[in-house]
């Protein structure tokens, strides 16, 4: 079993920047691509940014130029550096990332519990 934990979240002024992680524990074999996706009130839950292995990297197109996704492989740990933070931005945070867990097992997908992230005007 693996498990996805964020951190980071909190309450911030629009402007303001703040850095999400989410770390992966437990029976991991490699991981794949890990990202990041988000949840308003109210709205489907939505893509923001993924890293693949290699560092390439993907951005919703309302965070381009705002938000920045890196990892650190050795830790098996995933960031989101979310600068001029929007009202809009709002939204519960939640940590993806798709691993292989076992052997003989093809990747599959993990999910953290998600963080609060909330943006004042």
């Amino acid at each position: 079993q693996v498990q996805l934990v964020e951190s980071g979240g909190g309450l911030v002024q629009a402007g303001g920047s703040l850095r999400l992680s989410c770390a992966a524990s437990g029976t991991i074999f490699s991981i794949n691509a890990m990202g990041w996706y988000r949840q308003a009130p109210g709205k489907q839950r939505e893509f923001v940014a993924a890293i693949t292995s290699g560092g390439s990297t993907n951005y919703a197109d309302s965070v381009k130029g705002r938000f920045t996704i890196s990892r650190d492989n050795a830790k098996n740990t995933v960031y989101l550096q979310m600068n001029s933070l929007k009202p809009e931005d709002t939204a519960v945070y939640y940590c993806n990332a798709i691993v292989v867990d076992g052997m003989y097992n093809p990747a599959r997908p993990y999910w953290g519990q998600g963080t609060q992230v909330t943006v004042s005007s």
